[in-house]
């Protein structure tokens, strides 16, 4: 595969995540709500909409870092954070008797196993 095609593909996945990050600094209701969860209030609010574009802003720097230096190592980063996601809202759902939020689950794994793929190729790519 060409390393230039394999750097775009492995650029995809930051566009949706810099949406969602983008979407919970300027439109948080539709940002929280799109992940199944009402807007809190106060300091509840500080924490959910930092923490929530904390997380996708950094996963979509992680991705877009690799994609354009053809480092695998950032997409690892950014695919760790999605992989953990996924476990943890397994964990949630099991132990702590939260919904299983099973599209997210299979997004994140999808995503995990898109960004490790990408990794895995642009690595051996070289130059």
């Amino acid at each position: 595969m060409k390393k230039n095609i394999l750097r775009v593909v492995a650029a995809l996945p930051g566009i949706p995540m810099l949406l969602n990050g983008t979407g919970f600094i300027f439109q948080p209701e539709q940002a929280t709500e799109s992940l199944g969860m009402v807007l809190l209030d106060g300091i509840g609010r500080s924490t959910q909409l930092g923490d929530f574009a904390s997380f996708f802003i950094g996963v979509t720097v992680l991705i877009f870092l690799g994609a354009y230096r053809a480092q695998g190592q950032w997409l690892y980063a950014a695919a760790m954070f999605l992989g953990g996601a996924a476990v943890f809202r397994v964990a949630a759902a099991v132990l702590n008797d939260a919904g299983m939020a099973t599209q997210f689950i299979i997004a994140e794994i999808i995503l995990t196993v898109w960004l490790c793929t990408c990794a895995f190729f642009l690595d051996r790519s070289g130059e």
